[in-house]
């Protein structure tokens, strides 16, 4: 099947805070979109420009030629996929299914083995840029399954991302963002101790970034995470709750691989402990108020 926009009908599910973003762009590159989303507010944006919306994943995957998905937990892919009258279901043979979704290894294989025995081409293939990236159509996408099959949605993969890597066969999609997350991790802690030392050294932070982001010390977290903390912008590009997932698939993943993981494990712990104030919904820099919560403390300020 040779997949081209006006005649290759592609299936979106999933349009929250990336999700949106991607799918606008695959519809925009002229491509018949079909939607469906839990809440379907969520996809209004989508059928103003012209997109259709199906009543299930399932009525979804009978009416697509590749069907996407972005959801939020494995449990929710698993769902979707596996569900009564779910994708595997109901996509027909000859179907390209690309699971989006940071999820397990492991389910993403369970779903490429599965997809085989019903004439489906599965790959996994998560992302990493944020809510910038997936706005800005340049996203770094990690991609596992069979080459053919890398090959045939290539073209549709580079309506949403710039850096599209095929790291290997099923799972290896989600291996590579697991070392993505695992590098976030302790960085997002850097990022934090970093701005709240310039803080407490009388600083301005801003101009501290200035110095810091084109040095030895730059990453994407720091600049484009580092000016939001400052401006005391939470707002998620990527929710708080949605990362504790992560960490919590690298660090079962890296116990199977018998590998200890501290700088993973001291993120979870502090990552968990905003979750508990509240902050599930936050985005990731939310993690600064971890240090503001020491300094109010220390006067005497509740946090509540």
């Amino acid at each position: 099947m040779t997949l081209k926009p006006g005649t290759t009908r592609v299936g979106f599910i999933g349009t929250g805070v990336m999700g949106l973003s991607m799918a606008a762009h695959i519809l925009r590159a002229g491509y018949p979109l079909r939607v469906y989303n839990r809440t379907p507010a969520r996809a209004e944006p989508l059928l103003r420009e012209g997109a259709e919306w199906r009543s299930s994943p399932g009525a979804l995957a009978a009416d697509a030629d590749v069907v996407i998905t972005m959801v939020g937990f494995p449990s929710d892919v698993e769902q979707v996929y596996f569900g009564e009258a779910g994708i595997l279901a109901s996509a027909k043979p000859g179907t390209y299914l690309i699971d989006m979704t940071t999820s397990t290894p492991s389910l993403a294989q369970r779903i490429h083995r599965t997809a085989k025995e019903r004439h489906l081409h599965a790959l996994d293939a998560p992302v990493s840029g944020g809510d910038v990236g997936a706005r800005e159509g340049r996203l770094s996408i990690m991609v596992g399954g069979d080459e053919a099959d890398f090959e045939a949605v290539l073209s549709v993969l580079q309506r949403m991302g710039t850096h599209i890597v095929r790291q290997g066969e099923a799972g290896a999609g989600q291996y590579t963002k697991m070392c993505n997350q695992i590098a976030i991790a302790s960085n997002m802690i850097g990022v934090c101790e970093a701005i709240a030392y310039a803080k407490r050294a009388g600083l301005d932070p801003e101009r501290v970034l200035q110095s810091i982001t084109g040095g030895a010390a730059g990453s994407w977290s720091l600049s484009q995470l580092g000016p939001r903390i400052i401006k005391g912008d939470f707002a998620p590009g990527f929710y708080v709750k949605h990362f504790l997932k992560d960490i919590r698939i690298a660090l079962s993943s890296a116990e199977e691989l018998n590998l200890d993981l501290p700088g993973v494990r001291l993120a979870q712990r502090l990552y968990e402990a905003i979750a508990s104030w509240g902050e599930e919904d936050s985005g990731t820099q939310a993690l600064f108020k971890w240090y503001q919560r020491q300094w109010m403390a220390e006067v005497g300020v509740s946090s509540d």
